[in-house]
């Protein structure tokens, strides 16, 4: 394709603008002990880089919390419920999955059985 073939944009690329508050939450929520930068990150829909940064900006005082504003426990109380919930989730999944299995070994197991009892019986006649 030669350039003049190509399309051209007309408009730019927009740039998402977050405010200081959503910054400032998105920071708190990844300082929390329980809570991993990687979930906040997915949670919020953000990139992790981004949230790094703004984290590296949060301890430099580049981005400072409105102090009129309640922490936001109610938040990382529902990521760390959730987060919880996953695990558990998982587990069960695995569970369903072994039971499944030892169901599938015990039906073979009983045709293996009746197979065998069979041939025993035809032997026997």
């Amino acid at each position: 394709m030669r350039c003049e073939e190509m399309p051209r944009y007309t408009k730019p690329k927009k740039t998402l603008q977050y405010t200081t508050e959503f910054k400032v939450k998105a920071v708190q929520l990844s300082l929390h002990e329980e809570v991993k930068v990687n979930d906040v990150a997915e949670m919020l829909d953000i990139h992790r880089n981004m949230l790094s940064l703004w984290r590296k900006e949060y301890r430099e005082g580049k981005i400072l919390p409105d102090k009129r504003r309640k922490t936001m426990t109610k938040d990382i109380k529902a990521l760390s419920k959730v987060k919880k919930l996953e695990n558990e989730n998982a587990r069960l999944r695995q569970e369903n999955d072994l039971l499944k299995k030892w169901q599938r070994f015990l039906a073979e197991e009983q045709q293996k059985d009746s197979a065998l009892s069979k041939n025993t019986a035809k032997n026997s006649e």
